[in-house]
């Protein structure tokens, strides 16, 4: 597998990545900056891939992070990346897994479902943007894994938020959107969900975080807003 060293954070995290393949962006950085865990905690990251928010996570805070991956090639570059990483599927975890409960999971499921879209023709990035287990399966997974009154934050395609929140079912409450808007008057195209197990305060939909300056792409280079710089490349918090 052909290897490139990616810089993310400002350059904290350097972390391996498939040339050709599913590589992570900025959707990675912004769901371990939603994630809001404390100095030692635990946290459990579904489908890891190569590891990058669980990199970026343990760059802001200093926390215990397991990864389980899938795809056996991921495991490897996630553990040369320095991450604790599992192989096994959310349905057939390691014992080691299933045998802990952790303060925080957290989630990239794939954004596509196998009708939406053609292959890609690579195995790795079409195993990780293209759904074959479904999204109750993953919260289901995730649930089982938390603790009383831990917190699953998941970043997903907006147009799929309907089914994340079907799958949310009782065991879990307090929950908060925020979706992600790529300019302002723009429809959002990600979101950010996060519910808490067993919380018990009302739903909230936040106003849309608004990733760019201007009202369109008017020049080559970065155009991110302040408040979402501090958050790519200063290893900010992103509160939900």
């Amino acid at each position: 597998m052909s290897l490139t060293q990616d810089a993310f954070l400002g350059g904290r995290v350097q972390a391996y990545q498939p040339a050709k393949g599913f590589r992570s962006g900025i959707d990675a950085v912004l769901m371990a900056a939603a994630v809001p865990a404390k100095d030692g905690q635990s946290v459990l990251e579904l489908g890891c891939g190569a590891g990058v928010a669980s990199l970026c996570l343990k760059a802001r805070v200093t926390v215990d992070v397991t990864g389980l991956e899938r795809q056996a090639d991921y495991v490897a570059l996630a553990q040369q990346n320095g991450l604790h990483a599992l192989h096994g599927d959310l349905a057939h975890m390691p014992d080691l897994l299933r045998q802990k409960s952790f303060d925080h999971v957290m989630a990239n499921p794939p954004y596509y479902r196998a009708s939406d879209r053609s292959a890609a023709r690579d195995a790795g990035r079409e195993a990780a943007l293209t759904e074959e287990t479904p999204l109750f399966a993953w919260v289901d997974a995730a649930i089982r894994r938390l603790k009383p009154k831990g917190y699953l934050t998941m970043i997903q395609n907006a147009d799929r938020l309907p089914d994340v929140l079907s799958a949310m079912d009782a065991r879990l409450g307090s929950i908060r959107v925020l979706p992600l808007a790529p300019r302002a008057g723009k429809d959002a195209h990600l979101a950010l969900v996060q519910a808490r197990k067993g919380g018990r305060t009302p739903f909230v939909l936040r106003a849309p975080l608004i990733l760019h300056e201007g009202d369109t792409h008017a020049q080559d280079g970065e155009s991110y807003r302040p408040e979402v710089r501090a958050v790519l490349r200063d290893a900010a918090a992103l509160p939900i």
